[in-house]
């Protein structure tokens, strides 16, 4: 391919109006959710939008995201041990200022779409060149990037990539993303819940029992506005509780997602006798149903089982409405492989600017990266994908 040529953007406004047929298949690249990143993004966050031309023609459609980390209030408050304080200490001090190529916000791979066949050569050429185009613009403004990530592919398109440009990059895979394929014989949750062997099933019922007494509704944008403080503050205990966080969301940003992106996002309460002590919420995007956040009250999910009841009904509702898989993200893995989601690997590949630092990558990443220990189980009576 000749005159591949790439043009970085800050304002959604200001995108070629082909866009959103550029980024069809994928939501995440369309500009009803660019723009709910531009009004409100993650206060440590900036979002560039870059679009990828062939002879001037848009052929394809990228993200990038810079992050302050000194801007942060926590990195996460759940672990508190020697490795945790020696990560927080490092990433404060030498790898502040990061930049994705990507999005780090949410699990998948939604960096990049093109809308015609494009080798993995030229998308790896592109993507150094557009961190080498940001690394200069930050430095312009007397801003250094520390490290540069370019993030998550699956294992075919790493292999790929890693044949040219990426090759002296270091490739790193941190947790997996749960996936639950839907079977499809499954249309309705009592097909959902039969497939269950007895122990899985037994955990359903028992779940569903200490369910009872909860209400769940699914939120317009006038709920959302009218529950916005009490949204944020189920969100913010579960993210402040999470074992590594580099960023949290803005205070009006499910208000913001809700009246961007309308029916395609949605947002359901849990209330218990007339007071929102959770919510989760769902993005359509395409064929697959992708989980994004959500927050709860403690008190009450230990009590009603409210996370495991969470992810049945966002399970239930993809198999009601006829996704072909649901993308649940890479946290709290043991649990949502008890409901059927499968680990799939993923990778990303990081470097840092500063030369001596970088020749040590991959022995500072393998040593700051958070430990997981968790049992893949597997809840189904027999295979249930094809």
């Amino acid at each position: 391919m000749k005159n591949i040529t790439f043009t970085i953007f800050q304002d959604v406004n200001n995108l070629p109006e082909n866009w959103d047929s550029v980024s069809h298949y994928n939501h995440f690249l369309q500009t009803p959710y660019l723009q709910v990143l531009q009004e409100s993004a993650p206060v440590n966050m900036v979002c560039f939008f870059i679009g990828i031309f062939e002879n001037n023609e848009l052929i394809g459609t990228a993200l990038a995201q810079y992050l302050n980390l000194n801007k942060l209030e926590s990195f996460g408050e759940r672990d508190h041990c020697l490795k945790t304080t020696i990560r927080n200490f490092a990433f404060k001090n030498f790898a502040s200022h990061v930049l994705f190529l990507g999005n780090n916000m949410i699990t998948g791979q939604n960096g990049y779409t093109f809308n015609k066949e494009i080798s993995f050569q030229e998308i790896s050429r592109l993507m150094i060149e557009c961190a080498d185009a940001l690394i200069a613009y930050f430095k312009q403004r007397n801003t250094k990037i520390h490290l540069v990530s370019f993030k998550d592919f699956y294992r075919d398109c790493s292999s790929e990539l890693k044949k040219y440009e990426f090759q002296k990059l270091y490739e790193f895979s941190a947790q997996p993303n749960m996936i639950l394929t839907i079977h499809k014989d499954w249309k309705t949750k009592k097909d959902y819940s039969n497939a269950f062997t007895k122990k899985y099933r037994d955990q359903y019922k028992r779940a569903r029992k200490k369910f009872e007494g909860i209400i769940t509704k699914e939120l317009s944008l006038e709920d959302v506005l009218q529950q916005e403080e009490q949204i944020y503050r189920l969100y913010h205990y579960v993210a402040q509780n999470a074992p590594f966080n580099t960023f949290f969301l803005a205070k009006d940003h499910f208000s913001t997602f809700k009246k961007q992106c309308g029916s395609r996002f949605r947002i359901c309460g849990y209330y218990l006798n007339g007071t929102l002590i959770g919510f989760h919420s769902l993005l359509l995007n395409d064929e697959t149903l992708e989980t994004y956040f959500l927050g709860y009250d403690e008190k009450v999910q230990k009590e009603k089982l409210l996370y495991l009841n969470m992810l049945y009904n966002m399970t239930e509702f993809g198999i009601e409405n006829g996704f072909k898989k649901i993308i649940f993200g890479r946290t709290a893995l043991e649990i949502k492989s008890s409901i059927g989601a499968h680990p799939i690997k993923m990778s990303g590949f990081i470097f840092h600017t500063n030369k001596l630092i970088n020749h040590f990558i991959e022995t500072i990443f393998t040593q700051l990266e958070p430990d997981v220990s968790w049992q893949e189980r597997h809840p189904f009576k027999s295979v249930t994908s094809d």
